[in-house]
């Protein structure tokens, strides 16, 4: 393999400013040409954007704004260059909100992601995302793909079968959440079977530094990359472990919550993304998860910005087992049930998994009622204690992550 997965990874600041100030403008125009940017960006002249700086002027896109376009105009709120049949895929993330999918190599850019882990021809990449409505499973398919690795498309749990099936076609690498690989490990380990794995590139939910050297302990080499569904590969882990790299198809702001304002560099603030992808062009895409840029290039070689990777979310939304839970899915779950006054969610750590637990105020204490309502309405399976009415604080929470990041 080479040492980068192509040319752009190492280019000077000058050739990056050069490229971006070509690419932007014609980003733009293609956004101004959509439907869903036509009241926004009227105003707009896309050649006076050249710069991450001047992305300043632009309004800022959110998710709400987001769901909201495609409650009107389905699926994409008129923000894809190409309707539905145009795509290889259409993907529907809790919302709902729909998401294109590209057919074209690399279209998700998991190449680089993949690459700077390790991963090309010869390996078998054990996909241990979903593959149903959501795209992560795609994702890292075709990034695989782009590197020339063969894969096991294994998809969540049946954990006996899924080591069985490392062990018989020889899996080399794994792609899936942080935790679920320490699952099967355990799982081959009390089968008395031995694995191959030795690469692993993961996402979804947060690599814990125990975990990363429990897998390191095991002749793992452990990456973590961060994405959304809407705009793919937004930066990536090198063997450099220092911080993430973004990716060369994104421009990325760091500004205060809430707003479209910068931080100071190396403030903590909400990642802005604006995708350079011609199919789908958001424009300062607010993903509502915090972070900070770091200085300097990595020590690895790769040029490009970096950021501090995931340190939380700008909102309540919280991230447990590789699935969003949103305050809007804990009030559907409270109105489910009249006699359900309020409700918390609680992200917790045992051991090196995450766990969630509903605590719902209502009359007596059987939780066990609440648990099909649960699953249905968090898409989670998770703990449920009843507590009495009045229990639960009256500060404003309704998920609550207890887990540390530290």
């Amino acid at each position: 393999m080479t040492r980068y997965f192509d040319a752009l990874e190492t280019r000077s600041a000058d050739e990056r400013a050069a490229d971006l100030a070509r690419a932007l403008p014609a980003q733009i125009a293609r956004a101004k040409a959509l439907p869903g940017y036509a009241e926004s960006l009227k105003d707009v002249d896309p050649a006076t954007i050249t710069s991450a700086a001047d992305l300043v002027a632009l309004p800022v896109l959110r998710k709400s704004d987001l769901s909201k376009a495609q409650a009107a105009r389905p699926p994409f709120g008129g923000y894809a260059a190409r309707p539905a049949s145009g795509f290889a895929h259409v993907f529907q993330s809790p919302g709902p909100i729909y998401e294109p999918g590209g057919g074209d190599c690399d279209w998700w850019r998991f190449g680089r992601v993949l690459h700077a882990a390790g991963i090309g021809p010869g390996d078998i990449v054990q996909n241990c995302f979903g593959y149903h409505l959501t795209p992560a499973g795609m994702l890292f398919e075709n990034g695989a793909r782009a590197v020339g690795a063969a894969v096991l498309p294994a998809g969540t749990g049946q954990t006996e079968l899924q080591v069985i099936a490392a062990r018989d076609v020889g899996t080399t690498a794994y792609a899936g959440t942080p935790d679920f690989l320490k699952v099967i490990l355990d799982k081959a380990e009390e089968m008395g079977i031995s694995l191959a794995i030795t690469k692993a590139t993961v996402g979804g939910g947060a690599l814990f530094p125990s975990l990363r050297q429990h897998y390191k302990d095991h002749g793992i080499l452990c990456l973590q990359s961060y994405a959304t569904a809407d705009i793919g590969n937004i930066a990536y882990e090198s063997p450099a472990m220092e911080g993430m790299i973004l990716d060369e198809q994104v421009v990325v702001e760091i500004v205060t919550p809430g707003t479209g304002t910068p931080v100071a560099p190396g403030d903590v603030g909400e990642v802005l993304v604006t995708t350079l992808n011609p199919d789908y062009p958001l424009i300062r895409f607010a993903t509502g998860d915090m972070s900070a840029v770091m200085e300097g290039p990595s020590p690895c070689g790769r040029t490009n910005q970096r950021i501090r990777g995931w340190m939380g979310r700008a909102d309540q939304t919280t991230k447990i087992k590789g699935m969003f839970i949103r305050p809007e899915q804990v009030a559907a779950l409270v109105a489910r049930h009249s006699e359900v006054v309020k409700a918390r969610v609680i992200a917790r750590r045992e051991g090196e998994m995450d766990t969630m637990t509903v605590q719902l105020e209502a009359p007596g204490s059987d939780g066990s009622v609440y648990l099909r309502s649960v699953a249905e309405v968090l898409k989670l399976k998770g703990a449920v204690e009843v507590v009495a009415p009045g229990t639960l604080p009256r500060d404003g929470l309704v998920i609550e992550d207890q887990r540390r990041y530290d």
